[in-house]
């Protein structure tokens, strides 16, 4: 008998593309007359939470139906970083944001998903649970800076403040410890260390 590979036209992976979809929706509300408008913030916040919070749900239908794709795989990521790089990017565009911020994660972000790139041919780094306590609070984060803060009581501001600098100490913490578990596997590899220029 002979395995039949899965679609990649899956539920799973259809949810992950309308992930995808969703992103310029999204930034056309959150932009709409000037960024400020208590309807299209509240409109670019319902769909960025729809979004993030889909993010488990196109995993546990590939896993459920045993139809996990090596495209779901690829785009899976992909989905999670224009997701969230889109909001970090536009909140600092708007004046909502520090430029610092967005540049910390973005840059943590991206390095990671290229180092795990690299190391695929040895292991598969997994998330551990920092990484998902990263995620959420990222999440979290810019679900509330989306939010029309002007118009909501102050301590909304603060809470999104100290919320937005748990999720960048965590991301700093948690990419520094993806670094070390990659030399660890580099040099379990047998692999001459990294030298610089």
């Amino acid at each position: 008998m002979v395995d039949v590979a899965p679609s990649v036209w899956n539920p799973a992976n259809v949810v992950t593309v309308l992930r995808i979809a969703v992103v310029p929706v999204f930034a056309v509300a959150l932009l709409a007359d000037g960024g400020h408008t208590v309807g299209g913030r509240l409109l670019a916040t319902g769909l960025f939470v729809l979004a993030a919070a889909s993010d488990r749900l196109d995993g546990w239908l590939a896993r459920r139906s045993g139809q996990v794709t090596d495209l779901g795989k690829l785009l899976d990521p992909i989905a999670d970083k224009l997701l969230v790089g889109s909001a970090l990017v536009l909140l600092s565009w708007l004046g909502d944001l520090w430029w610092a911020v967005t540049a910390v994660v973005l840059v943590r972000e991206l390095g990671i998903t290229v180092m795990r790139f690299f190391l695929l041919r040895y292991v598969v780094l997994p998330a551990s649970r920092g990484g998902k306590l990263k995620t959420v609070l990222q999440a979290v984060a810019i679900s509330l800076y989306l939010l029309p803060l002007t118009h909501l009581p102050a301590f909304v501001g603060v809470v999104a403040g100290v919320v937005m600098g748990a999720a960048v100490l965590v991301t700093l913490v948690t990419g520094i410890d993806y670094v070390r578990d990659a030399l660890r596997i580099r040099r379990a590899a047998g692999l001459p260390p990294v030298v610089g220029p």
